[in-house]
């Protein structure tokens, strides 16, 4: 199909251009077919304001809007382009901590009512890690029961959104040397609220107004959402819903079922979407549907919900952010229960042209248009079977349906529990078998992939990009949110069957541990999982003492979201080197401002020289993997490591097994430890 022209002249792009995904390709020729608007092409027809794009307008307060686009040029009250961009991205930062960090406290508050008997429908899954982190907190465990344990742990949480003063706890779980940078550097949050509301205090106009103080407390505001809210929130969701371990399952359209009543989660909170997997498996909820016509209930996610239920139930996930009005589009699907973040208020429009409703659950969110079923956890089960019930009556208003036929294996649920064990077993779980494959060359290093997907960018094509040549180069990567969906899709996420695409060293190890080269860690906010195996990997001895030296690189190539801007700025503070793709929103004019890179400056070297890490932004996926394996050349250098030879590796494992196949015992044992044959 040629470039299409939009009503304002601006070019459209064709499917093939906006996605490499088969599945969205063909549904986006369906909407261009039909004449319906998508994410992908909104973004096409609306041009990107090449002023706030790169932090030069202001609009703070009623003196404005301001745009700063000269050498010189200031606000109406004075200030300059780097204040303009350190507020603008401080209160980004802000916002996207308050997302992440108040999932977390509504997971604090489940598990006290929880452990009150007061929430219909949930319990505590993980006694083991309910124990291990209640320890980690100083809260007594012996001769108690897991309420008791699971009310006290809920409290001290509750505790660590409003406290005023000291530090959050859960920092606290950094390397020594880490915490200890943070306490003399002044950035240990105090209380998760505290450090947002002084973050927006602070940018109200006529306050804070130097750049680098403003970015400090940006620091400050991160980490009390990485090392806060969101590793709270992963603490309670696993231990009222289960720790993840490896199990098998599907991504892609093609999990929807043109036979059953499919019902659709999307979002982030796993209190709906867990609920919902229970009351899809009710045998009255099953009758009812079977009674609709159907042949039972199909439930499917999308986006961090889809991560959520994928690696705890293994339920398929239909996509990840770009593909939830893809799915709409089907004509397949009876509802789509939203809950909070990354909802696009389009998709109410959207479903007009097709039978699906859009329900949506939070007190936090509505969409002028859509259904609204308010979710409460005091009465969770008995609203779920009534939101399954609503997409049940709905089957029978299902016309034509097209459900592209793909769709890819994957194993999710790699916790830093179960990568813990998988290295070691019961008795002997460690993290040195990592740390010894590190420091003698099969593992380069490690990269995190992470993060959603553009319309602006080629839809999965830099996540892909990437992961795809870093295996090559035996760099092992581990993966949350819509890059880990985006590479299910591409088979990488399914034990051995990737394992011809990638580099002798790691294949190796893939082989003998029995793993993918690519770790699927969860939604986005489980990052702190991230964080938490490298963590364990300095603990561990060999790679240094604290994260900074560790040869890993964190990555979110197709960046949309504010919650990925507190992401980067909490890595780069625990030392880690952060790569972001796409739009800088401080990137300023250099050509014409020289003072307009000031932040963006101070933001790479700058936190460079303080934390170790740094935070930068590449429109170019290949600069961005030679950057990548520069850094961790540069980090095993520094480590006295031997240098990466590719050469050296590839001889043992399934592959050597393969090829002394045939021999005599006596020369096969001595093929194996590398010791002349007879034969």
């Amino acid at each position: 199909m040629a470039d299409q022209e939009t009503t304002r002249g601006r070019k459209r792009r064709t499917p093939e251009q906006a996605s490499i995904d088969p599945a969205a390709i063909q549904m986006l020729g369906i909407a261009d077919e039909r004449g319906i608007g998508t994410a992908f092409s909104r973004a096409d027809v609306m041009a990107a304001c090449n002023i706030g794009a790169t932090g030069l307008c202001c609009s703070l307060c009623g003196m404005g809007p301001c745009r700063v686009i000269k050498d010189g040029q200031t606000g109406v009250c004075g200030a300059t382009v780097d204040t303009i961009q350190a507020r603008n991205f401080i209160r980004s930062v802000a916002a996207g901590s308050a997302a992440h960090s108040d999932h977390g406290r509504d997971m604090a508050f489940t598990l006290k009512a929880v452990a009150n008997g007061e929430a219909e429908g949930y319990a505590i899954k993980d006694i083991a890690k309910l124990r291990t982190v209640a320890e980690q907190c100083g809260i007594a465990i012996e001769d108690r029961s897991p309420e008791e344990i699971a009310d006290e742990l809920a409290d001290l949480y509750i505790d660590q959104f409003g406290q005023q003063n000291g530090a959050i706890i859960p920092a606290l779980r950094a390397p020594e040397k880490r915490v200890k940078l943070w306490e003399e550097q002044g950035v240990i949050p105090r209380g998760v609220d505290r450090e947002v509301v002084e973050a927006l205090h602070r940018t109200h106009m006529g306050d804070d107004q130097d750049p680098g103080h403003i970015l400090h407390h940006a620091v400050r505001t991160s980490l009390a959402d990485g090392w806060g809210g969101s590793m709270i929130a992963t603490d309670v969701s696993d231990i009222l819903f289960g720790t993840p371990a490896p199990l098998l399952g599907e991504a892609n359209l093609g999990v929807l079922k043109d036979d059953m009543v499919n019902v659709i989660v999307h979002g982030h909170e796993p209190t709906l979407s867990q609920m919902v997997v229970a009351a899809s498996q009710d045998p009255e909820i099953i009758e009812y549907a079977k009674a609709a016509g159907a042949a039972g209930i199909n439930l499917s996610g999308i986006c961090c919900t889809a991560n959520e239920i994928l690696m705890r139930q293994g339920i398929p996930a239909a996509g990840n952010f770009l593909q939830q009005e893809l799915a709409i589009l089907t004509g397949s699907v009876e509802a789509m229960v939203v809950d909070v973040q990354c909802i696009m208020q389009a998709l109410v429009s959207l479903a007009e042209n097709f039978h699906t409703k859009i329900i949506t659950t939070s007190p936090k969110v509505k969409l002028k248009g859509a259904t609204h079923i308010e979710f409460e956890e005091t009465h969770a089960l008995t609203i779920a079977k009534n939101i399954l019930r609503e997409a049940i009556d709905n089957y029978a208003n299902r016309e034509d349906t097209t459900i592209p036929d793909y769709k890819n294996s994957l194993i999710p649920g790699f916790s830093h529990e179960y990568i813990n064990y998988m290295l070691g077993g019961s008795y002997r779980a460690s993290f040195r078998p990592l740390n010894d494959a590190i420091m003698a060359g099969r593992i380069r290093g490690v990269a995190a992939i992470v993060g959603c997907t553009n319309p602006r960018i080629q839809h999965d094509s830099y996540h892909t990009t990437i992961t795809e040549e870093l295996l090559k180069q035996d760099v092992l990567v581990v993966e949350t949110g819509c890059a880990a969906i985006a590479n299910a899709k591409l088979g990488f996420l399914l034990g051995d069957a990737g394992l011809d695409r990638v580099g002798p060293g790691l294949q190796e190890v893939c082989e003998t541990v029995g793993i993918p080269p690519v770790l699927h860690m969860g939604s986005c906010v489980d990052n702190t999982r991230i964080l938490t195996v490298l963590t364990q990997m300095v603990d561990e001895g060999g790679l240094g003492d604290d994260i900074d030296q560790v040869p890993a690189v964190g990555l979110a190539p197709e960046w949309m979201s504010e919650k990925a801007l507190s992401i980067a700025t909490y890595c780069a503070a625990s030392g880690a080197y952060v790569m972001m793709g796409g739009a800088n929103p401080v990137e300023g004019r250099p050509d014409k401002m020289p003072d307009s890179v000031e932040v963006a400056d101070y933001m790479s070297a700058g936190w460079e020289e303080i934390y170790g890490g740094k935070l930068e932004f590449l429109d170019d996926p290949w600069e961005m993997i030679r950057r990548t394996l520069d850094h961790i050349d540069k980090k095993r250098a520094a480590l006295g490591l031997p240098e990466y030879d590719p050469t050296i590796f590839g001889k043992s494992g399934d592959a050597r097994l393969i090829e002394i196949e045939g021999l005599s015992l006596e020369d096969r044992q001595a093929a194996i430890y590398g010791q002349p044959v007879a034969t």
